[in-house]
């Protein structure tokens, strides 16, 4: 067995790396934390919110696994900044956009952004982890997660009142964001741009390309039962809570909130726990073990529905880290690649999830997506056939 020695863990950059998480994907829930406004303004229906939303996601979805893919073969330690570039014009046009085409431009080009951002992020966060692969992805996704939180929250308490151009004021951010990122490019160009280090097990050892295809496929399943159910509260929490309960956009954008910050909270929770008891009770506790809770949301109270939110955002979300890093220690070789197939494939059924559950509500309604939805979390039993790995278990492709 030959082992090649892992870089030992260097904490500035994994807290470098969920800083810059954090302002990229606070920028990126600008974008449908503006629904309830843009819809008014532009006289939308839910279709065209869904498909806002798609085009945002599929762009970066489609682009990420080819991202992944080069830079695993020709490392580029300053492409992060060029992606939080096209961000930063996302952003600007956004802010000015006048008609609804223009709107989806703007879309595309943030998720462009987040293209190039989250597979060769993921890859650093692993070089830099020193082998604790899931406390240094649950870092990293944790500060995705509490950006994602903010955008609901910047979005009541100064796009609202300042109207649409107010937007623009985040390119400041996004301009900090490219300073960070460029540093962080300066580091891995320092050590050399070397791959995620992996350990080569005895002959006979390493699982067969089936074996891997058919858990790839189980994974991949329970990705799509993650993030089509939490599109519905990305897209369509806000439009819920106001049509169910009366309360004003404001109210609903800080629900949004405490729920994205639930989120936060329980992905930062998951790759520790991995680490220590194993990434399948994780994933199999996190994805099935909410069922019950997505079951009675749809006929709770607003205390309830709150509450139940907030439970069901600390549980799912843990799954994600734990599942991605499955993924790489089955694949180690081409972390880039996975990495930007599990965020590409995740933004991508939360792309086509929001559109077709946008089609949903405008033929039926807001709640009785949710009734829908509450079934998706049945998915994550399909955990139950994933191989029994231990942690830190990772082989060559």
């Amino acid at each position: 067995m030959t082992l090649t020695k892992p870089q030992p863990t260097v904490l500035p950059i994994l807290v470098g790396l969920s800083v810059s998480h954090m302002l990229n994907d606070m920028l990126q829930a600008l974008l449908p934390a503006l629904y309830p406004m843009l819809k008014g303004a532009y006289a939308l229906s839910f279709w065209q919110i869904g498909l806002i939303t798609l085009t945002n996601q599929v762009t970066s979805s489609l682009l990420q696994p080819v991202v992944g893919f080069y830079t695993d073969k020709h490392p580029k330690p300053h492409s992060l900044a060029v992606g939080m570039g096209f961000t930063l014009a996302g952003l600007l046009l956004l802010s000015s956009a006048a008609t609804y085409p223009w709107l989806l431009v703007a879309a595309a080009m943030v998720g462009i952004g987040s293209s190039i951002f989250h597979p060769e992020s993921s890859r650093l966060a692993r070089i830099a982890s020193g082998g604790k692969h899931g406390l240094a992805q649950s870092l990293f996704q944790t500060g995705g997660n509490f950006g994602s939180s903010l955008g609901p929250l910047l979005a009541a308490f100064i796009v609202l009142p300042r109207g649409q151009g107010s937007v623009a004021w985040f390119s400041l951010v996004a301009l900090l964001a490219i300073v960070l990122l460029v540093r962080i490019g300066n580091w891995y160009r320092s050590i050399g741009m070397p791959r995620p280090a992996v350990k080569t097990p005895a002959p006979g050892a390493a699982p067969t390309r089936a074996h891997v295809t058919s858990t790839m496929v189980i994974l991949l399943v329970l990705v799509f039962s993650k993030y089509v159910y939490t599109s519905s509260f990305v897209s369509y929490y806000m439009f819920f809570l106001i049509q169910r309960f009366g309360v004003s956009m404001h109210s609903a954008q800080l629900h949004l909130f405490v729920f994205l910050g639930a989120v936060a909270a329980g992905t930062f929770m998951g790759g520790p726990i991995g680490d220590r008891f194993g990434r399948k009770p994780v994933i199999l506790t996190s994805i099935a073990g909410v069922l019950p809770f997505t079951m009675m949301l749809p006929y709770a109270n607003l205390f309830w529905t709150t509450v139940l939110s907030v439970i069901i955002g600390l549980i799912l979300s843990s799954a994600f880290s734990a599942i991605l890093v499955f993924a790489q220690e089955l694949v180690p070789n081409r972390v880039g690649l996975v990495s930007g197939l599990f965020f590409g494939f995740a933004f991508g059924v939360a792309g086509a999830g929001a559109a077709a559950l946008g089609v949903l509500a405008d033929h039926t309604s807001i709640t009785f997506v949710y009734r829908v939805c509450a079934f998706l979390p049945a998915l994550g039993l399909l955990a139950i056939w994933l191989p029994n790995m231990r942690p830190h278990s990772h082989y060559n492709s």
